[in-house]
């Protein structure tokens, strides 16, 4: 059972999330990710990466990817009855001609030795749902 010391160690970890990415410390992305991390981004026509290490050739080799700041928000931490722990989050990107974008994140959380890390991310674009509400 997760305690509050664990939510505060899993709110850290969705803000460390956030420095790496923006400092592009593709090296450090240990400190965020588990070595098998499933990481998610087809809805922003990335597609899924499966390692540690698929995620560090993808970002690194193309910069372009990533807003230049991301920040997390509304940040809820659960538990599934059967230990799984699973963190839902809002983030807001700022692109590097000012436009700011909202997404979704549903992550699945591990206590690793080395601490708490993303074993599973999915992120969602946040769109208007049609012209009207634009």
């Amino acid at each position: 059972m997760i305690d509050a010391a664990d939510r505060l160690a899993i709110h850290e970890l969705l803000g460390l999330y956030g420095h790496v990415i923006d400092e592009r410390r593709w090296a450090d992305m240990e400190l965020v990710f588990t070595g098998d991390v499933v990481y998610d981004a087809t809805d922003f026509g990335h597609g899924t990466t499966r390692s540690l290490d698929e995620l560090r050739a993808h970002w690194s080799g193309d910069e372009s990817i990533h807003p230049l700041a991301h920040h997390a928000t509304n940040i809820v931490v659960t538990e599934d009855p059967d230990g799984v722990v699973r963190v839902l989050s809002k983030g807001l990107g700022v692109g590097r001609k000012g436009r700011v974008g909202s997404a979704v994140y549903r992550d699945v959380v591990v206590r690793t030795a080395a601490g708490w890390r993303l074993a599973h991310r999915r992120a969602e674009l946040r769109r208007p749902a049609g012209p009207e509400q634009r």
